[in-house]
């Protein structure tokens, strides 16, 4: 048979056994409640008068909240948290660039077209 050796950019380390799974479920398990119930409850502080571009402080919460859930699924549960950096660098750069800039637009949008309705 023939011999294979593990290239340097083949090799990378993961966690063994299924501790980091749960670990991470749970997590995403309590990020989500957390969201949930404040979707439930809208807590007057969080909704109340003042508001950063254009919504309340409630939605850029859902929006943070989100953005973590993202990053634990594509990290953990895609594998990317335990690849070379440079390819990290460079699915992950395209999306912290365009993430905040795509959030800034339809923000901004939303609230030009609720202030041209009213």
């Amino acid at each position: 048979m023939a011999q294979h050796q593990v290239g340097e950019s083949e090799h990378h380390e993961s966690p063994e056994g299924t501790r980091w799974i749960w670990m991470v479920f749970w997590l995403l398990l309590v990020i989500t409640g957390v969201e949930v119930g404040l979707g439930i409850a809208k807590p007057a502080l969080l909704m109340g008068g003042e508001q950063i571009v254009g919504t309340s402080y409630l939605n850029i919460l859902f929006i943070l909240l989100t953005l973590v859930k993202a990053y634990y699924i594509v990290a953990f549960f895609m594998h990317l948290k335990f690849e070379r950096g440079n390819l990290i660098w460079t699915i992950a750069l395209p999306a912290v660039i365009l993430i905040p800039y795509l959030t800034f637009i339809v923000l901004t949008e939303g609230n030009y077209i609720n202030f041209m309705l009213n």
